[in-house]
């Protein structure tokens, strides 16, 4: 019943930045965890960041220190900002939320997938 939509994926050089958003089409309670996922060619999706209900961020190794999550639950809305892109970072990147269900249970909505193609 949640559906989301991707936006902000490009093709930029090396070092650029970039902004993706992820609008919901319904209020995302806070209690939803949320996440971006991004499957590089040829290889499994694989979490790039993730945020809590209450906004606490974790983040994959290799975007340490370049990537920010961020949500605005008032607006439906979590953004991955992205720095200091690397082509390494190229793939379709995924919006995630996962709705509880019962105490030890998840339901997974997921985003139709924006691409990002970094060059070299």
């Amino acid at each position: 019943q949640v559906q989301m939509v991707e936006s902000g994926g490009d093709l930029v050089q090396a070092g650029g930045s970039l902004r993706l958003s992820c609008a919901a089409s319904r209020n995302i309670d806070r209690t939803y965890a949320m996440g971006w996922y991004r499957q590089a060619p040829g290889k499994e999706r694989d979490l790039v960041a993730d945020i809590t209900s209450g906004g606490s961020p974790t983040y994959a190794d290799s975007v340490k220190g370049r990537f920010t999550i961020s949500r605005d639950n008032a607006k439906n809305t979590m953004y991955l900002q992205m720095n200091s892109l690397k082509p390494e970072d190229t793939g379709v990147y995924f919006c995630n939320a996962k709705r509880p269900v019962g105490l030890h249970a998840s339901i997974d909505y997921w985003g139709q997938g924006t691409q990002v193609t970094v060059s070299s």
